[in-house]
């Protein structure tokens, strides 16, 4: 009994003297204010040092909007100088050990091409962008952040390089009748690079194909693959789910017509006509131009390509043999892009 008294006045006294600390604490103490941080202090101390403003950026020295390249691998589209552009694509489009003048050629037919789709591309698609890219995989152009991975401790000695050379051609511009050329590009063609309206729809007087004969001996000009039959199988009725295959594989793959640079212009599968350029698609072969071999024995198909890419305007490996055989950037676009003059539109 005594000891439950003794609780009874003890809590008494916390009930009457904690109100009043917290009464007279109230004048002293405030809760946080919600405000930025940037309220905190009206002017710097007295010692700190006067902020200077930001400068602006350099302009552009094409003088030049900057493009708008849709960044695939992150779906977002990408604001980029052009002088950045066309530097960031030839060294995702070259090997930074090709000769001056290939690596040359290539500035110039990015920087035109670029301008082309500019004027051209269906934007809708590209999310408002003029051309699309993937940085990150080093496919068709690479921001600088890219390039300092990609080239690591090497990267101020090619930067410094490859620079020179683009500022070298950066007003030049492949025109035709005064408008920036679709001066598209590709790997390596099959000996003869394709026309336009073969792999496009457009038919464009400069893209109508041309010897480079140095590609067909590049070793690397023809590839070999196999796919299985139950592979094969999977390909086509997904890709063409209305078509009805035999139970005898050789005879999936009929007739074949060219196109007169020798790609395949288009196939017959399970009897029915398909294009050279969308079973390419279908199959992931590095060119239209191939051909497809069934053989019983090992139950496989055996495809041989020769090629790589879509084989029109400007072959890569035919401009480094170009460049390396003593021709000038010049010469070598005016081959691959007869018609065209350059210039500024």
């Amino acid at each position: 009994m005594r000891r439950t008294l003794l609780e009874l006045a003890l809590f008494a006294l916390l009930s009457f003297f904690i109100p009043l600390i917290c009464f007279l604490l109230s004048g002293s103490i405030q809760p946080a204010a919600a405000e930025p941080a940037s309220s905190a202090a009206a002017e710097p101390a007295a010692e700190s040092p006067a902020v200077e403003p930001t400068a602006a950026p350099e302009p552009d020295p094409t003088g030049e909007e900057p493009l708008l390249v849709l960044d695939t691998g992150s779906n977002t589209v990408l604001t980029v100088p052009v002088r950045d552009y066309v530097l960031g694509s030839v060294a995702s489009e070259m090997p930074i050990t090709w000769p001056d003048e290939a690596l040359q050629a290539q500035a110039v037919a990015s920087h035109s091409y670029a301008l082309y789709q500019k004027s051209h591309a269906d934007r809708s698609s590209l999310s408002g962008a003029f051309l699309s890219a993937d940085p990150a995989r080093r496919e068709g152009f690479m921001t600088e952040e890219v390039l300092r991975s990609y080239w690591g401790d090497a990267y101020s000695e090619n930067y410094a390089r490859l620079s020179a050379l683009v500022d070298e051609v950066l007003d030049q511009i492949l025109l035709y009748d005064g408008e920036p050329a679709a001066a598209c590009y590709h790997a390596i063609s099959n000996g003869h690079t394709e026309a336009s309206q073969n792999v496009w729809e457009q038919t464009l007087p400069y893209l109508q194909g041309v010897d480079s004969p140095t590609d067909r001996t590049n070793p690397d000009c023809e590839a070999h693959f196999t796919l299985t039959r139950l592979q094969m199988e999977h390909l086509l009725a997904v890709a063409f789910p209305d078509y009805a295959l035999t139970d005898d594989p050789s005879d999936w793959f009929g007739a074949q017509e060219y196109t007169d640079a020798g790609y395949v212009a288009r196939i017959q599968v399970a009897g029915q006509w398909v294009r050279g350029t969308v079973l390419r698609r279908v199959l992931a072969l590095r060119s239209a131009c191939f051909s497809i071999e069934w053989q019983p024995t090992e139950e496989q198909f055996v495809l041989t390509t020769w090629g790589y890419g879509h084989g029109v305007g400007l072959s890569q490996y035919g401009a480094h043999a170009m460049a390396a055989g003593g021709s000038s950037w010049a010469e070598i676009l005016a081959h691959y892009f007869p018609g065209t003059e350059l210039g500024r539109p």
